[in-house]
């Protein structure tokens, strides 16, 4: 999965002391320290499945009680199969319907055929004159263009020489601006791996690195070989600037990773077989214990890459979609300040409604919510030749319409099909209602009354309160009701439901929640997600319980429904258009994905929900979550505040 250097900037990552980091474990936390660490650097900790639909609930849409266990790799190969389908399927509906659709605005990139640096940043970028949503604009675009990176052929040279398994002992390739190397290797060789004292064998590389410039280090292993290998590239300090597991997730297990240097300075790249991790990256003795080993190549170049920006006007609120075809691998958007707000190498559209209009099918697929008037940036890497983008911009679907959204929440219970979740836990299914599991938080039935206003209470908070608070938009619109004080409205124009209550039993989902959709501008108004409860009011000490973090001290339903709202806050966020954010940083946000469950509940610095201590959690920025594959900073407080309007 890549890791961009583009993260760094926002928390430098290090892997120096790496099973103490990140963010120490917490009461009835089952993850280990290196489970924590390798997931917050965007490792796979669960067996990879190649081919085939995963077992296992889409982490993209899930609050996944253990991330653990989930086969991220799997399934974002199985979307980009599923993304393709849909796309293809799109393109056969508009030929037969013969529909009329506006010709978009072609745009031919200016810079020559094999050069470089015409438009290879955002203060260079190429405009796109008429593109945008407002009156006698054009919101589609076809943009035409060249790579032509700088061509380097490696050298070939010996082996490293054992014990080379940490920064003092990397092997110094020489390799500076214009230059590369090939040579082999094999993880289990040292004196640390499987043979020797088993913590774990390293292979380390040194190299010159001149900032701007491109560098692509390329993992091979032999037809039948056992190694499954990670790299991470790091500076003198152990932080991390670029790290891959899977070249092609779900099915290609060597690794491949292309960035752009920083700045100028040494560099280490560090090989190892899958989630064998060193602890110190100054000991070779320091690894976590030796896992996948077996023989490799690497080749190691560094050359003047060739970045294309292009420059499209955006109106506040305006929801873009991006596809790249042809030799392009990474499409990217930046906003008004040149920030990286959505950085993709993969198409995972199939996370969207069926209904979205918004395009994909190709190599990568990027979306972005604008938050402010202006020019926004679009860019594309990671090839050599022609390629092809789609760019279109629309506006959310509500504007200007009646009935508004509504959110119900529905704890009474409820019988459907839950295939509508990608599938899984496919059939009817009759899930248990809200009051069933009162009595497992301490709490009885006569407190239902107080528990359910204060859950929703929380979700407006959350969902209403806090973004007409932002001023973002002034035309926000949202109606919050539930099955206690109101009837149900499910079946009506422009009315979502989440159902409260159900057990991964019952609806055959291993999940705390679940949504139908990721939908950038809620094109889609009427969808469904699930609560479950079965591990929210369990007792057996599990991270992810509402009892495991309450005791004598708790306000139990205080505590109850501001950590419910929050769950319920989550799984809408997703059908308003958010993607997962990083859980293991250091900033608290209703999109982290799980696994972090005390910071998801609002437990406070005493360890003890439903005490004074307890911080409000809010949608807001943070950083993708780097198991989903995205790279940037996501405004998960501007997305639904732009797909909820009127």
């Amino acid at each position: 999965m890549r890791r961009s250097g583009a993260l760094v900037a926002t928390g430098v990552l290090i892997l120096a002391s790496l099973v103490a980091t990140p963010a120490a474990a917490k009461p009835g936390d089952d993850l280990t320290p290196a489970e924590r660490a390798a997931l917050s650097r965007g490792l796979q900790v669960a067996p990879k499945q190649k081919g085939g639909k995963p077992t296992g609930p889409n982490p993209a849409v899930s609050l996944l009680p253990n991330p653990a266990k989930a086969d991220y790799a799997g399934w974002q190969a199985y979307m980009a199969a599923q993304a393709k389908q849909r796309a293809d399927k799109k393109a056969a509906d508009r030929a037969r319907s013969r529909a009329l659709e506006p010709t978009p605005l072609l745009v031919d990139e200016d810079e020559p055929v094999g050069t470089r640096g015409g438009n290879d940043t955002v203060g260079t970028a190429q405009p796109a004159p008429g593109f945008g949503t407002g009156a006698g604009r054009n919101p589609k675009a076809r943009i035409i263009g060249d790579l032509s990176p700088q061509s380097v052929s490696p050298t070939t040279v010996a082996p490293n020489t054992e014990d080379d398994g940490a920064i003092p002992l990397a092997r110094d390739t020489g390799v500076d601006g214009g230059e590369g190397i090939r040579t082999t290797g094999t993880i289990g060789d040292g004196p640390h791996g499987s043979a020797g004292t088993g913590t774990g064998d390293f292979d380390y590389y040194k190299f010159h690195g001149v900032a701007g410039q491109g560098v692509t280090i390329d993992i091979d292993t032999p037809a039948g070989g056992t190694l499954d290998s990670i790299i991470f590239v790091l500076r003198a300090d152990g932080s991390v600037v670029a790290s891959n597991d899977d070249e092609v997730p779900g099915q290609v297990f060597d690794s491949k990773v292309t960035f752009n240097v920083p700045a100028t300075g040494d560099y280490f790249v560090l090989t190892a077989g899958y989630l064998s991790l060193p602890q110190d990256v100054n000991d070779p003795a320091s690894g976590t214990g030796a896992d996948s080993e077996g023989p490799y190549t690497i080749t190691l170049t560094q050359f003047q890459n060739d970045v294309d920006f292009f420059a499209v006007n955006l109106k506040k609120g305006d929801v873009l979609g991006g596809s790249v075809e042809g030799s392009a691998t990474v499409i990217t958007v930046w906003d008004r300040n040149g920030r990286e707000v959505h950085g993709s190498d993969q198409d995972a559209t199939a996370n969207y409604p069926i209904s979205t209009p918004l395009p994909g099918g190709g190599n990568a697929v990027t979306d972005h919510v604008a938050a402010e008037d202006g020019l926004h940036y679009v860019s594309v890497t990671a090839g050599s030749g022609r390629y092809d983008i789609t760019v279109e911009a629309y506006r959310p679907i509500l504007q200007g319409q009646t009935p508004t959204q509504t959110l119900f929440l529905d704890f009474n219970g409820a019988r459907l099909n839950t295939a509508i979740f990608f599938g899984i836990g496919a059939g009817q299914r009759n899930l248990t209602g809200f009051p069933a599991f009162i009595g497992q938080w301490g709490l009885n039935r006569n407190q239902e009354r107080a528990l359910v206003r204060q859950i929703t209470a929380e979700v407006e908070e959350n969902l209403r309160e806090d973004l007409r608070a932002s001023g973002l938009n002034n035309r926000f619109r949202l109606r919050v009701l539930n099955s206690l004080d109101h009837a149900d409205p499910w079946g009506q124009p422009n009315v979502s439901r989440i159902i409260i209550g159900g057990t991964i039993a019952e609806s055959g989902i291993d999940t705390i929640g679940i949504a139908q959709s990721i939908d950038p501008g809620n094109f889609t108004t009427e969808e469904t997600a699930l609560v479950l409860l079965d591990i929210l009011s369990s007792n057996d000490g599990h991270p992810a319980s509402l009892n495991t973090y309450m005791t004598a001290a708790s306000n139990r339903v205080k505590f109850v429904s501001q950590a419910i709202g929050n769950v319920v806050s989550h799984e809408a966020g997703h059908f308003f258009g958010n993607w997962h954010v990083d859980q293991f940083n250091d900033r608290p946000n209703l999109m982290d994905q799980g696994g972090n469950f005390p910071v998801m509940f609002g437990v406070g610095p005493d360890g003890v929900g439903g005490t004074a201590d307890d911080p409000d959690v809010d949608f807001g920025e943070d950083v993708f979550n780097p198991n989903e594959g995205f790279t940037g900073i996501e405004n998960t407080l501007a997305r639904p505040a732009f797909g909820l309007t009127s």
